[in-house]
């Protein structure tokens, strides 16, 4: 959720993992996941290849899926630049899986929630149109922004998610120790992206292929 100025890429697998997934599926994937996030999915502050998407990669090769993992995470992004964003990657990738994970930094600015849920209304209903199946990844900020706004906040994604009959992961960060964040007290620290992914598994497999 950093708020400084967004360095973005679209990260798809390594070639080794594309591979992989290429060969056990004997062919092309079965499942392209797109991931549109800000800065906890983009790895900021972390080497390359160690934040939880990365992470879902080996995870998906492991338990023999047959996918891709496209990363269209740009930090410091906020629900509305990936809504601006979104029909580009969904004609470019054709996603069978969309994880949504945005809002904190709307969030984090103040921004209305009501543009958040309607933003991100709006990015399920495209994801769905376009054939794919829809995660949404909540997040939730510190406690100094007051807890009706938070409960506001972590209500939006609920919200969201039942009216689009999406999945929902309610907290990204949930059971992430204060000792494995980094010194913003924002971003997890590698130690945490396990338990970020733990968080996601759960509700993404029912999705794939």
């Amino acid at each position: 959720m950093w708020l400084g100025g967004a360095a973005s890429a679209t990260r798809s697998q390594t070639p080794v993992a594309a591979l992989a997934h290429a060969a056990l599926a004997g062919g092309a994937p079965r499942n392209t996941l797109l991931v549109v996030g800000d800065s906890l999915s983009a790895e900021y502050g972390l080497k390359r290849g160690s934040g939880w998407v990365a992470l879902l990669e080996q995870r998906l090769l492991g338990e023999r899926f047959s996918a891709r993992v496209v990363n269209a995470s740009i930090s410091g992004d906020t629900s509305s630049g990936g809504l601006s964003r979104l029909p580009a990657l969904l004609l470019q990738h054709r996603p069978t899986q969309v994880i949504l994970e945005l809002g904190g930094n709307d969030a984090l600015r103040g921004l209305a929630l009501a543009d958040t849920q309607r933003n991100l209304t709006q990015m399920a209903q495209a994801a769905r149109a376009a054939g794919a199946r829809v995660l949404i990844v909540g997040i939730q900020i510190p406690p100094n922004y007051g807890r009706r706004y938070n409960d506001e906040l972590a209500a939006l994604f609920v919200t969201v998610a039942r009216n689009e009959g999406s999945a929902l992961v309610p907290f990204l960060l949930k059971d992430v120790p204060d000792a494995l964040f980094q010194a913003d007290r924002i971003h997890p620290l590698e130690a945490g992206h396990p338990t970020m992914l733990a968080n996601v598994w759960p509700a993404l497999k029912p999705l794939l292929r």
